[in-house]
């Protein structure tokens, strides 16, 4: 199962489901319509921009049906770390600058730089995520947005899944997103019991090298 776990856009956190479906048209003329999307993807970036610190459990989920669980804790800008259950000896953690997947098992860190990627949408919401976001489903309570950028295959798609929630930061709440990566592989990441607006040091977001040592972070 570790597979999953080394998926660089479970971050963003880090594939496609039932919500990856085009928007309904209607009778609306297409300037409407374009109207309507940019207006959805501004909402849906203000709501990810308004959280200033976020916890959630988390369940990640392969294509193949294998899960792992834990909880994400999220600081803007840019920090957020997937503290996984104990029975899996690996951290995720993002500095702002940077998305660190540390092994413990075999004294590994990977390191994938943010940068000006569709990753960003998710943690670094100061992005414009207008530059690489298509609405893909908005109806229902439902906003479906997919971010990905043309030109840069490696990156893989997120479509980031919000549920209008009125207690939630901007009026939306994150509930999930799924990860398509250039070889087809899925994740998706599901959140629940969202808390917000608590104290959280930015020590937690830093971790213990499993190069120099073999202790795993508290």
């Amino acid at each position: 199962m570790r597979s999953i776990i080394r998926t660089p856009a479970i971050a963003a956190l880090a594939g496609a489901m039932a919500f990856v479906v085009p928007a309904t048209v209607g009778v609306a003329t297409l300037p409407t319509v374009a109207q309507a999307q940019s207006g959805q993807l501004q909402r849906a970036a203000n709501a990810l921009r308004s959280i200033s610190t976020m916890r959630a459990d988390f369940t990640q989920t392969d294509r193949l049906g294998n899960s792992l669980s834990g909880e994400l804790t999220l600081k803007n800008p840019g920090k957020i770390r997937f503290e996984y259950a104990d029975d899996v000896n690996m951290l995720v953690v993002s500095n702002g600058s940077a998305l660190s997947i540390i092994d413990y098992e075999v004294s590994q860190v990977e390191r994938y730089p943010i940068g000006d990627s569709p990753l960003g949408a998710l943690l670094n919401p100061d992005r414009d995520i207008t530059r690489y976001g298509t609405v893909q489903r908005s109806g229902g309570g439902v906003v479906s947005i997919a971010v990905s950028d043309p030109d840069r295959p490696e990156f893989p798609t997120l479509t980031l899944i919000f549920t209008e929630n009125a207690s939630a930061p901007g009026g939306l709440q994150l509930d999930s997103w799924v990860a398509l990566d250039a070889q087809n592989q899925r994740t998706t990441v599901r959140l629940r019991n969202h808390r917000y607006g608590m104290r959280v040091a930015d020590s937690e977001f830093r971790f213990r090298d499993p190069r120099r040592t073999t202790r795993r972070p508290g």
